[in-house]
């Protein structure tokens, strides 16, 4: 039974990932060809890094997801220490809730966030470009951060806090220096999953943007649909990279976190 689940496990990896490798593969052929490889060559990513659409479209995907990740982290670190705060209905309540844009489907969330901005624009004389998007990123990067952080409470002593005002902290001082390195773990993981999933998100974007403003995903959806170019090869593989490098730098700060907790446990 062991070999035979090894064997599933590895057929659905090859099912997952044979075609990224492909893709990969492609992005340094020769031709336009997508079957035949006929020579190596870095042709498309310098076409790519010369294509001002792609360009700018990459820096308006970037500064929107820091933008959106560093607000969303403080943001749900702040929901995090009050939802740890709460008493055990509340906060299963709230927990609820904050799931919800979690498991609502993407679509949903777009379209009724679209509905909300029509609606503030026919008031406020709001145009869908940066601001929506930026908003939008927001709305749905907080929930992950939540999910990172309150997992780092239940692993933290829950009088650690008083303990530190016993002995002089301020309430401030007792956060920033106590309460602060527990979670900063989760602090980070959070940020860096709001990161990805802003670098990566279409639908929401795609509801959301307008057109003096667009995502990396929506400028890709649009060029497929007149003729795919090798330098989308090119363009997705440097994507697939910089995302596998993030989460390999947040498993790397679990593990130590993991190692340091299992360290105190044992001290």
């Amino acid at each position: 039974m062991k070999k035979l689940g090894k064997i599933y496990m590895a057929l659905i990896l090859l099912f997952l990932y044979v075609p990224i490798f492909v893709l990969i593969v492609f992005s340094f052929n020769e031709t336009k060809s997508r079957s035949v490889f006929s020579g190596f060559t870095l042709d498309w990513y310098i076409r790519l890094f010369n294509n001002k659409i792609i360009i700018t479209s990459l820096i308006n995907t970037i500064i929107i997801a820091i933008i959106a990740s560093i607000v969303s982290t403080i943001l749900g670190t702040l929901a995090a220490i009050g939802i740890n705060s709460m008493k055990k209905v509340p906060k299963a309540a709230v927990m609820n809730v904050t799931n919800m844009p979690i498991i609502n489907p993407e679509i949903v969330t777009g379209v009724s966030l679209m509905l909300l901005f029509v609606f503030f624009a026919a008031r406020m004389n709001l145009e869908f470009g940066f601001v929506t998007l930026l908003i939008a990123h927001i709305t749905f990067d907080v929930p992950y951060v939540i999910l990172n952080i309150m997992p780092k409470f239940k692993q933290m002593d829950p009088h650690l806090f008083e303990a530190a005002q016993d002995l002089g902290c301020s309430p401030f001082q007792a956060f920033k220096k106590v309460i602060l390195p527990e979670i900063m773990p989760g602090v980070i993981s959070g940020f860096l999953m709001a990161f990805t999933y802003s670098l990566d998100d279409f639908v929401i974007s795609y509801f959301t943007s307008g057109s003096t403003s667009q995502t990396l995903p929506i400028t890709i959806y649009s060029m497929t649909r007149r003729k795919i170019s090798p330098e989308i090869n090119a363009l997705s593989t440097i994507i697939f990279v910089v995302v596998v490098i993030i989460l390999i730098v947040k498993n790397i700060i679990e593990t130590k976190q993991a190692k340091k907790n299992s360290e105190y446990k044992g001290a």
